[in-house]
């Protein structure tokens, strides 16, 4: 899978609020898939419906154990997310500092025009 495709996949299934809200549950660690229900008030086939998008997108990796099924958070995702996101705060921080050089330029332009409107003039 491409990058973009990658991306899209990601971002298409945390679109969903029951599936960014297993994300978050997940974030604390592996649940099975009947805590996964309980705490999000669904039912388990919903619950297993979102596991499965989850899973197709990589978010979410399955460990059997025992006689159930552990849902695990995958990060390398997540991680691809906040690289891309990363270039685009990477662009803002450097329009950010060119916008308060600017200003400093600019506010020194106007003490030195003060300074200049303040001088005493000579008889």
């Amino acid at each position: 899978m491409g990058y973009i495709q990658s991306m899209q996949s990601t971002l298409t299934a945390l679109a969903e609020p029951n599936r960014l809200h297993i994300v978050e549950l997940l974030r604390d660690g592996p649940l099975p898939v009947g805590e996964i229900a309980d705490r999000l008030e669904l039912n388990q086939p919903q619950v297993s419906k979102h596991l499965r998008v989850l899973t197709g997108a990589g978010l979410v990796e399955v460990q059997p154990e025992a006689n159930k099924r552990f849902y695990k958070l995958q990060t390398k995702p997540l991680q691809e997310l906040d690289e891309w996101l990363g270039s685009y705060r990477r662009m803002w921080e450097d329009r950010f500092d060119r916008l308060d050089a600017y200003l400093l330029e600019l506010q020194g332009k106007t003490n030195n025009l003060n300074a200049n409107k303040q001088e005493p003039t000579q008889p």
